[in-house]
């Protein structure tokens, strides 16, 4: 079933570190009124990269995660700055985080976190044929590059250590990609 969009009558604005918190006011088709609070980014979004070393092997990176306070598997992660493209930030990063940069870069979707409550997207990008090449990043420490065998994603789910959730539904969607280019 398709709806009318709720009608939006104003928007209070405040600061809440690197997201602006929206209070809006909202009026949905049936009539009812509803004070719905958002969280908006204020950057250009971000990027989560699938590097395959080669068809049969995806790099993750180990890294400090602040959050819960232990090392996280994951994939190459990061802000896309004013005036790159996804592809430009998929390969900037993936040179700062894993020293690897890639020949071909592929868009594969684009990810939410908390669509009910937050505006950020996440692109997914898959990054083929790589060449060795680091670039000085922001992270306090070089991160632990992980090769993973890509038929193997069910083991890697269950991991302790491997729970972020942009990269469990990265991995996932650039296997069926992946899928759809083979069979066509």
């Amino acid at each position: 079933m398709s709806r009318r969009l709720p009608t939006i009558h104003g928007v209070t604005e405040h600061d809440a570190g690197p997201y602006r918190l929206e209070r809006l006011d909202l009026e949905f088709s049936n009539g009812e009124r509803r004070q719905f609070e958002r969280l908006r980014g204020r950057g250009h979004g971000a990027v989560a990269v699938v590097p395959l070393l080669d068809e049969d092997t995806v790099l993750l990176v180990r890294e400090y995660a602040a959050g819960l306070h232990r090392y996280e598997l994951g994939l190459v992660k990061g802000r896309i700055d004013a005036g790159e493209t996804p592809l430009q930030a998929a390969d900037r990063e993936l040179k700062e985080e894993a020293g690897y940069g890639a020949r071909r870069l592929d868009v594969v979707r684009t990810l939410t976190l908390a669509p009910v409550y937050m505006s950020h997207e996440t692109t997914v990008v898959l990054a083929r044929d790589l060449y060795p090449e680091r670039l000085p990043g922001d992270e306090p420490e070089e991160l632990e590059v992980v090769p993973w065998r890509f038929d193997a994603l069910d083991e890697l789910a269950l991991r302790e250590d491997f729970s972020e959730g942009r990269s469990i539904a990265a991995l996932v969607a650039a296997r069926e990609y992946l899928r759809r280019e083979t069979n066509g």
